[in-house]
């Protein structure tokens, strides 16, 4: 082989100088590797991978909105500046007391004005039945006006008269028809009324009749019977036996319960029929009531003369 073929192929080796199939470089070659090649650096241990964090989200900065300059607070008004002065309540024991002990106070006041003030009927009265109630009130004046000046004429003709002791007999006399009338013992007629009360229902009561004759001698009454029975003085009013009918002065009478009574009739009626006086309050017990005026009434039935037990006239 010539020098041109070597120089063409200076990579071939000889078979012997290639080891277990692989080349071997010559030991010069080795070293000139070694120098050119950098040295080895030692592997770095494994880290563990580790996830990263996610990132946080910037936390909002609260941002006080200021009131605009021209935004004016709406003025309350007193109403309003009491509820908010007062809720939510700010009381102190104290204060709770108190208020407590000014309500039962106002409470009491209240029950007892309510109890004593003249409430019921003419506060819903009509005009009509307050002028009515006023005539009554002055006719009752002028009747006692009227008594007054006949007990001063008397007393003038007593102190004027020539013959004393007749006049003192014949006014004596006159004294005692009138007192007999008054207490029952003898009979009256005269202008009155009639009234009649049907109690189908049976509800009408004692104290119901009782309130009749009251407002009947306060209108001026002067001679009163119910049924068969006069009503005097001392005249007393309870229920029946058994709760059926009316007892007066322990004599026992049915319905209807007729009253036949002597006085001036003008003022007999209305007394009767004022708002919430008895017509009302019999009309409410489902009883019918009947009121006549008449110019003759007569009241026959008579009461004996009692002896006063203890009582003794002083002329004797």
């Amino acid at each position: 082989m010539s020098n041109d073929e070597n120089a063409e192929h200076p990579a071939e080796q000889p078979a012997e100088n290639r080891e277990d199939g692989r080349d071997v470089q010559p030991d010069g070659d080795v070293e000139q590797l070694r120098k050119e090649l950098p040295a080895e650096v030692p592997a770095e241990p494994e880290t563990p991978e580790v996830e990263p964090e996610p990132a946080r989200q910037p936390e909002p900065e609260s941002v006080s909105v200021e009131p605009a300059a021209d935004a004016v607070e709406p003025e309350l008004t007193g109403r309003q500046r009491l509820v908010k002065g007062l809720w939510p309540p700010r009381a102190s024991r104290a204060q709770l007391i108190m208020a407590v002990l000014l309500f039962v106070l106002g409470l009491g006041l209240a029950i007892q004005v309510r109890s004593t003030s003249d409430n019921s009927a003419l506060r819903g009265a009509r005009q009509e039945d307050l002028v009515r109630i006023l005539d009554e009130l002055d006719d009752r004046t002028q009747r006692l006006e009227d008594e007054k000046q006949g007990l001063e004429d008397q007393r003038t003709e007593l102190e004027s008269s020539s013959n004393q002791a007749n006049e003192a007999r014949k006014q004596t006399a006159e004294k005692q028809k009138q007192l007999g009338i008054l207490a029952g013992t003898v009979g009256a007629q005269g202008p009155g009324i009639n009234m009649t009360v049907t109690d189908t229902k049976g509800a009408v009561e004692a104290d119901m009749l009782l309130d009749a004759v009251q407002e009947l001698r306060a209108a001026g009454a002067e001679a009163i019977q119910v049924n068969d029975v006069r009503v005097v003085a001392n005249t007393y009013l309870t229920d029946g036996s058994g709760g059926k009918g009316v007892s007066v002065d322990g004599h026992e009478i049915s319905q209807p319960y007729r009253f036949k009574v002597i006085g001036k009739p003008q003022d007999l009626e209305p007394a009767l029929n004022i708002p919430g006086g008895v017509v009302q309050t019999l009309e409410k017990e489902q009883a019918t009531t009947v009121v006549s005026r008449s110019n003759k009434i007569i009241v026959d039935a008579l009461r004996s003369a009692q002896r006063p037990d203890y009582a003794r006239s002083s002329s004797e």
